[in-house]
């Protein structure tokens, strides 16, 4: 395969699976998606051999870029542990590469989200970068000078688990306290729950839109109502834009990076949450007035930039 041929671009997230085929300049020309069953090794091996099996029919030589939700052995061949995903020291890249006969690029679905940006969107032409993925939890991708930094043990920009609150919400991760409990999709999900629970009379749209039924209340429902202008749901979005722009303050701190961009179905669906968190983020910056801001900007790829980020990375490491 050589380095401008298409690819197979998979992104394995906490709720979905999408795919497609992604030409060297960065475009998808078919899309594939089916949900995620999170607690199935299994189901998901076969849902994502499948996927790479219809695609490859309009491709036969197309290698495999998968990004998974999830911390990589250093050499990108097992997902060594997932908070959202039932894969412990899974080796997924062997499994899918004797299942469909592919050479496979393995890599968290976070870093490729965050190559895509900078291969093909907000961050073009920035020489250090910080993306951010907001869903159902936090991701993180650290680009600096064309390369992704992933730590000694492959394990780094999982920003998400920083602790922001010692002794807080408990994380899927094993502690409590971390960032992506304040500032996701789950984190919308809980605070709406928790106003329904108290029969808080400011949710009266929030009732009406899950039935009366907690359970219906995800992120997704508090985006949509807080993007109708339910003031209950905006207040939502504003605190979880303020603890993101306290994490982005943190982070800033450490990486000193030009621009930080902001992904994912979260910080794609509402404009309020990231102008928020950098309204936050400028006020609560270290040395502020003696220093520059990093550029604060949305991503511009959408539910495509982890697979087109796993296809791109795919394609030119395996190149012929």
């Amino acid at each position: 395969m050589s380095a401008g041929s298409p690819a197979i671009g998979i992104d394995i997230g906490g709720t979905k699976i999408a795919a497609g085929l992604v030409g060297s300049d960065g475009k998808v020309s078919r899309h594939l998606r089916y949900a995620t069953l999170g607690h199935d090794p299994a189901a998901v091996l076969d849902t994502v051999a499948s996927l790479i099996a219809e695609l490859g029919a309009d491709a036969p030589e197309a290698t495999v870029g998968v990004g998974a939700a999830g911390w990589m052995d250093p050499d990108g061949g097992s997902v060594l542990f997932s908070p959202h995903l039932a894969w412990r020291n899974e080796p997924l890249r062997a499994k899918l590469e004797a299942a469909t006969g592919r050479r496979v690029l393995l890599s968290n679905d976070a870093d490729a989200a965050g190559w895509a940006e900078y291969r093909f969107g907000a961050a073009r032409g920035h020489s250090h970068v910080v993306c951010l993925t907001l869903g159902t939890g936090i991701g993180g991708a650290i680009v600096v000078d064309g390369l992704l930094q992933r730590g000694r043990f492959g394990v780094g920009s999982e920003f998400g688990h920083q602790t922001i609150v010692p002794g807080g919400q408990r994380c899927a991760c094993g502690n409590r306290g971390c960032w992506e409990q304040y500032a996701s999709g789950n984190a919308l999900a809980r605070e709406g729950r928790s106003l329904m629970a108290v029969h808080s009379p400011v949710a009266f749209a929030l009732r009406e839109a899950a039935r009366n039924d907690p359970h219906l209340v995800t992120g997704e429902l508090v985006t949509a109502l807080a993007a109708d202008g339910d003031p209950a749901c905006r207040e939502l979005i504003i605190e979880a834009g303020q603890w993101l722009g306290r994490g982005l303050a943190n982070l800033a701190a450490v990486l000193d990076p030009g621009i930080f961009v902001i992904g994912g179905g979260l910080g794609a669906a509402v404009p309020l949450l990231v102008e928020t968190a950098e309204a936050t983020y400028r006020e609560n910056l270290s040395g502020r007035g003696y220093r520059p801001f990093a550029e604060v900007a949305r991503a511009e790829l959408g539910a495509d930039a982890g697979l087109v980020g796993a296809a791109d990375l795919a394609r030119r490491a395996l190149a012929d």
